[in-house]
């Protein structure tokens, strides 16, 4: 079994915070493989369901603690007790500042480097789950940090935002057979640019080829063609 447990906020006003990723990315993989309604448990909302990888269908959940995010531990920890879980069973997905936009980082253990959400977790089940850090940016003053992941998602930001969450969603059965690294390179993929086509050839220039060809072809094929020009050619000479 896996839990994949999202981080964030409760509440419609904190919804489209950048604070709010992890959330974001669990409802993505809960909605793109047909998880089971939200239901409360834990202390956080909670979906069940399947993932399907190259080893068969693992059951899995997904988490959003409503505890805050400073206390996400306690739905964590009670989740870990009810299924009899160890911290590997956990994936933990979050937003980290000091990754670009865009970008994904998957690592198993670690500090908290500063995220109390993350901070709480390690108190409550030990520090060596894994943890999908997802990169919001940094406002690059300090003193803008708290505005910055407190705030809104910019418009501007579903340009990377949905199709990173799109290929999480699509990926996350990597994550269930305990493939990571394959998960980290099937996102990185999908989020990759499409090669650019080369140009087809132009129908014109095509055309006149093809038409040049098939003269050439004609005038070998007709002897009546070739016997007039002899003639003609006799003709001019019996003249000079």
């Amino acid at each position: 079994m896996i839990v994949i447990v999202g981080l964030g906020n409760p509440g419609e006003k904190y919804a489209r915070h950048r604070h709010n990723v992890g959330f974001m990315a669990a409802d993505a993989i809960a909605d793109a493989h047909d998880f089971g309604p939200e239901r409360k448990k834990f202390n956080g909302l909670v979906r069940e369901g399947f993932l399907s990888g190259s080893g068969g269908r693992k059951k899995a959940i997904t988490l959003k603690p409503l505890t805050y995010m400073n206390e996400s531990g306690q739905a964590v920890r009670a989740a870990a007790d009810f299924y009899k879980l160890t911290p590997e069973d956990f994936v933990v997905f979050y937003d980290e500042l000091d990754l670009a936009p865009g970008k994904i980082r998957l690592k198993t253990g670690g500090g908290a480097a500063g995220h109390n959400g993350i901070r709480s977790i390690d108190a409550h089940l030990g520090n060596s789950f894994r943890r999908a850090r997802i990169g919001i940016g940094h406002p690059g003053d300090k003193a803008r940090v708290s505005g910055h992941v407190l705030g809104n998602f910019a418009k501007a930001d579903a340009d990377w935002l949905e199709p990173l969450l799109d290929a999480v969603a699509k990926a996350a059965p990597f994550l269930a057979d305990g493939e990571d690294q394959r998960f980290a390179s099937d996102v990185a993929q999908r989020l990759a640019p499409a090669r650019a086509k080369k140009p087809a050839r132009s129908e014109s220039a095509e055309t006149v080829k093809r038409d040049a060809a098939e003269t050439d072809g004609e005038s070998a094929a007709n002897p009546f063609a070739d016997a007039f020009q002899k003639l003609l050619g006799k003709k001019n000479r019996d003249q000079d």
